[in-house]
């Protein structure tokens, strides 16, 4: 409880102009996701995906599941190889960035908090997006 009786030398808004002032004006913050970057190598009419497996570890995701939704969105017929995913046709990188962009956008990222720390659950025949961070569930589409 504040003493009214005592005189203070500043106002509350004097204060909050002060403080105002002794802020940086622009406040860096730093995200602790990144978009993976894609390797690609083209062999022939293939085009193969060096770092598959790494970026569906890095987004937690399984691999069959990523390699299905990009077969779809390409298109095309593809297969695993290790942690390479090999893709029939030639294939830019800005491409295939995009569908990762897309792919994250739709099976990773929260769209309550923006958060990446997901999990894809299944009750009965729909999927679900949970949030471990914000305890959201989404719905999201089947592959």
């Amino acid at each position: 409880m504040v003493d009214k009786s005592v005189d203070w030398p500043y106002t509350y808004e004097e204060l909050l102009e002060r403080a105002y002032k002794n802020m940086p004006q622009k406040v860096i913050t730093s995200e602790r996701f990144e978009i993976p970057k894609i390797i690609r190598e083209i062999s022939g009419n293939k085009t193969i995906v060096v770092n598959f497996g790494k970026i569906a570890n890095y987004l937690n995701r399984d691999i069959n599941h990523m390699l299905k939704f990009f077969s779809k969105e390409l298109a095309t017929y593809s297969n695993l190889d290790g942690g390479k995913a090999i893709f029939i046709g030639k294939f830019s990188i800005d491409a295939l960035q995009k569908k990762l962009q897309k792919y994250i956008k739709i099976y990773v990222i929260c769209p309550q908090c923006g958060k990446p720390d997901t999990i894809i659950m299944k009750k009965g025949r729909i999927y679900l997006l949970k949030c471990l961070a914000c305890g959201a569930i989404t719905p999201i589409p089947k592959v």
